[in-house]
């Protein structure tokens, strides 16, 4: 994905206005037209905290230029900032440790403008603070987008998150500059069905077992991504219309290949545990098109068990009457490290024209 700039807390003085002569607009981060989209925790509604992947505030402005804010927890978060819809030209921010101020827009013509922040990485990384905006002198932030009429919920791993997605094919997968969930299939999807989402993925999660000591049963209600904590989301804030569930692939990793859970469940208990999660969401969707995915990685592969024990738990639960369910797996590529942006683009377009065919989108 092209970049127009990089933000890192290096040299970061050098960025900021020279001298601040001029005067700015200072806009709070709880401002009426603010629009936040993503599980984010608003205890405090000046200092919004987020953590899930994906997660987005945008709005409108005017004025020459933008500088956000930002007070993020462990310095190892990144963001996408979109300026006026150039989708293929994001300025990414590197948060710092603390609390920085990064300047993204300077010298725009004169006329309304809008933005894009997207969070580029996950929970694991931290949460971050958003305090709000900075605008010329004599701009203002002006009525937000309108809200998009559809919405789909992702729960889901490192796939779902975008590990590794921006990484040389022959790269390592775990540099936290290659972790971009806007170019991850999940949300390629979403723009493309012109949808509203909520991201709720932790690379390495599992329906059984992870690999560290919670799972996505234990992890999926919570508003807080920042490990396995006693926060709680209120499902009553956004109903999607759509849930995409794409887990099982840590699960064959750890039991099958590292045989770590003990002792290795059959194939009726590896049913039984993902049809148990499916219910614990449906429970908060009832009327929700749910989606079962898995792939692309070696959990379809040829030969693989996996794909089989969701198409059971899905039948089992059409033969209990829930009959808006159903399955999709992505094509297996032979590629043996996460799905670089490519194969999110072929797994995005696949995902994308079944729930156009199913919802009639």
């Amino acid at each position: 994905m092209p970049t127009l700039t990089i933000f890192r807390a290096a040299g970061l003085a050098a960025l900021l206005w020279a001298g601040s002569a001029s005067a700015v607009v200072v806009v709070g981060a709880d401002h009426a037209n603010l629009q936040y989209t993503g599980r984010i925790d608003f205890a405090d509604k000046a200092a919004p905290v987020i953590s899930w992947p994906g997660t987005s505030i945008e709005g409108n402005f005017t004025g020459t230029s933008l500088t956000i804010t930002l007070d993020d927890q462990y310095g190892k978060n990144w963001f996408n900032v979109f300026i006026d819809g150039k989708l293929d030209k994001p300025v990414i921010i590197s948060a710092a440790k603390g609390g920085k101020t990064y300047p993204v827009a300077t010298g725009l013509p004169a006329g309304p403008h809008r933005f894009l922040i997207t969070k580029r990485t996950e929970g694991e990384e931290g949460a971050t603070v958003f305090r709000g905006l900075e605008l010329a002198d004599g701009a203002k932030l002006l009525a937000p987008p309108p809200r998009k009429a559809r919405r789909i919920a992702f729960f889901g791993d490192s796939i779902t998150s975008g590990m590794g997605n921006e990484a040389p094919e022959d790269g390592p997968d775990h540099e936290l500059k290659d972790k971009n969930n806007f170019m991850a299939y999940d949300a390629i999807t979403a723009r493309a069905l012109d949808a509203e989402m909520h991201v709720v993925s932790q690379s390495g999660i599992g329906v059984m077992i992870s690999w560290f000591p919670f799972i996505m049963p234990q992890f999926y209600d919570q508003l807080s991504a920042v490990g396995n904590n006693d926060s709680r989301w209120d499902f009553r804030q956004w109903t999607p219309d759509v849930v995409v569930i794409n887990l099982f692939q840590n699960d064959k990793w750890l039991i099958d290949r590292e045989q770590r859970l003990k002792p290795i469940p059959t194939d009726e208990q590896r049913i039984a545990a993902y049809k148990d999660l499916v219910k614990k969401i449906r429970a908060e969707y009832p009327r929700a098109y749910i989606v079962c995915a898995l792939g692309s990685m070696d959990a379809v592969s040829p030969g693989s068990k996996w794909p089989g024990y969701v198409s059971s738990a899905v039948a089992q639960l059409r033969a209990e009457q829930d009959e808006r369910i159903d399955t999709l797996f992505f094509d297996y590529t032979g590629y043996d490290k996460h799905p670089r942006v490519k194969h999110h683009q072929a797994n995005a377009a696949k995902l994308t024209a079944f729930i156009r065919q199913k919802m009639g989108w």
